[in-house]
């Protein structure tokens, strides 16, 4: 019995197979968390849907900028595909709809006290706890779930406010929390966010700090798996140094998925079948 984080998936359907047969992945027994991103850019993104809600709870999946970009084309007209998205097989599905009911019902954090894990697809503010995380990301899923959902999705695009201050209220805020939790890489000295950088380490201006280097656990226990920055590059020795784990090791621009064992934070990857040029 085990439990695997995996990282950006984005339609790498038959990388996410071979990743499973390499840690020997057994449903009625193991759990895999998904840090988001399961759709977009690779060649399967139908697929992979299917195969997820198939797994039932042996799989935990929170959203990612991509999910919710693939929500936001289906239910919103004004939010049509690019040129570079690749979830049509999705959008033109039979099963479309029962497909994305499901994906808007999953979190945007998820958090195991017992293992000691929170999962988050791109991070976790600096003075925020996993548990207050779990309580910000509450406010968005309530939103995502209920009938408000497609005004949601219509003010969701963005990048202001770009502060984080407890007096946001209304569409604001939930824009803002949405977009801590699934597109946050670098800070400001005064807090704001960036949004423009998403290159190794060094390559942003100096005055950029990446989040997890503000971020303060509230205890010598506690850990995070997340996604969303292909280019990040943390060593190992890092990675458990800091008890931040990211996952995304570019699938699908020809780097390699990547899954962490959770119990002994050990890591398992297999090789891309693709490669595109440019990441996001």
């Amino acid at each position: 019995m085990a439990t695997y984080a995996i990282g950006d998936i984005q339609g790498c359907f038959d990388e996410f197979v071979d990743l499973l047969k390499a840690i020997d992945f057994d449903r009625e027994k193991d759990t895999l968390w998904l840090v988001g991103d399961l759709v977009n850019r690779g060649p399967k993104s139908l697929a992979v849907l299917e195969y997820v809600r198939a797994l039932g709870d042996a799989a935990i999946t929170v959203l990612g900028n991509h999910d919710l970009h693939l929500l936001a084309c289906a239910y919103i007209d004004k939010h049509k595909p690019g040129s570079n998205d690749t979830f049509q097989d999705v959008l033109q599905a039979p099963n479309c709809d029962s497909l994305l009911t499901w994906l808007r019902q999953q979190p945007l954090v998820h958090r195991d006290t017992d293992l000691g894990f929170t999962m988050v697809h791109a991070g976790i503010p600096p003075g925020w706890s996993p548990r207050v995380a779990c309580d910000y990301a509450a406010e968005v899923e309530t939103v995502l779930r209920g009938d408000q959902f497609k005004t949601f999705l219509d003010h969701m695009y963005g990048n202001a406010p770009d502060l984080w201050s407890d007096d946001l209220t209304g569409w604001s805020r939930i824009r803002l929390v949405t977009n801590l939790f699934t597109r946050l890489r670098y800070y400001y000295p005064d807090g704001r966010m960036d949004f423009k950088h998403k290159g190794p380490l060094g390559s942003q201006p100096s005055e950029l700090t990446p989040w997890y280097e503000l971020f303060r656990f509230p205890d010598n226990v506690q850990s995070i798996v997340f996604g969303h920055w292909s280019a990040l590059h943390l060593d190992e020795q890092a990675m458990h140094a800091m008890r931040i784990y990211p996952l995304d090791t570019g699938a699908v621009w020809g780097g390699r998925l990547t899954a962490l064992r959770l119990d002994d934070r050990q890591f398992f990857s297999v090789p891309s079948k693709i490669c595109l040029p440019i990441a996001d």
